[in-house]
């Protein structure tokens, strides 16, 4: 099972656009898909269908409930959704850091580290899936930091735009952080997202991206992204003339998927 995370410890940068169309464009090629919500808004388990009231993440990953009890079906009206399984998030994920901290003597003896806590649960679950995708928080947090060290690859969406870039040191910090000390075969990509080429000011900031980051091809600020979380209408669903469904062809195709 290959771990995709997508993240950035910034808002409002099309984390859940990416992770909704990702495990769909994975799910439409035959594979076995499993989406896990560590962002406590939910945005995307509900855009996958599922809602519900509490989730059991935290207590999942500390081991007082076992996988078969968080893990739903996908609802949708595409043949794709029958190929995702979710772990849904909710509000009660904001208790996480208190339950780990409470937990402590028991997560040293199982796992060394609560770092090191996402990679055991799912390397008990590996053979059961091709693909696990997870959305992480718009924060620096115990979600994002067991993400990094659990993950194959991060795709960090990013505006071309000075905030937005700056916001990108610390997330990298860890990352070089991480890569050290427990995932030293963990590697990324910065996708330009809500990309406008007709402003100067993003097309510069998306050459300096490009001379310090490895950068995928951008994914433009369409109104057909948004039709596509509205309607819960994977992307490549669009017609043949959408510009949305080939900026995303030609992001997949950069990084291998």
């Amino acid at each position: 099972m290959k771990v995709i995370s997508i993240a950035n410890n910034k808002g409002g940068v099309g984390k859940t656009m990416q992770c909704f169309q990702l495990a769909t464009h994975l799910a439409e090629k035959g594979n076995r898909v499993l989406v896990i919500d560590l962002d406590s808004q939910a945005n995307l388990s509900n855009t996958l269908g599922v809602d519900v009231q509490r989730t059991l993440i935290p207590e999942w990953l500390i081991g007082d409930v076992p996988f078969e009890e968080i893990m739903v079906p996908a609802d949708g009206k595409y043949d794709c959704f029958e190929n995702i399984f979710v772990v849904p998030s909710s509000r009660h994920l904001a208790s996480l850091s208190k339950l780990l901290i409470l937990s402590e003597s028991e997560i040293r003896k199982n796992a060394g580290r609560k770092e090191r806590l996402l990679k055991l649960r799912l390397s008990k679950i590996q053979e059961r899936f091709d693909y696990c995708v997870i959305d992480t928080p718009p924060v620096l947090g115990d979600e994002l930091i067991m993400s990094l060290v659990a993950s194959d690859h991060i795709l960090i969406p990013t505006q071309a735009q000075d905030y937005s870039i700056d916001g990108l040191e610390e997330l990298m910090d860890t990352f070089e952080i991480i890569k050290e000390s427990e995932n030293s075969k963990l590697k990324f990509s910065i996708i330009p997202s809500m990309f406008n080429g007709r402003r100067k000011i993003e097309r510069v900031r998306m050459e300096e991206l490009s001379e310090m980051f490895d950068v995928t091809p951008p994914i433009r600020n369409l109104v057909e992204n948004q039709e596509s979380i509205s309607l819960r209408k994977p992307i490549f669903k669009m017609g043949k003339r959408s510009k949305a469904k080939q900026d995303y062809a030609d992001l997949w195709n950069s990084i291998g998927l």
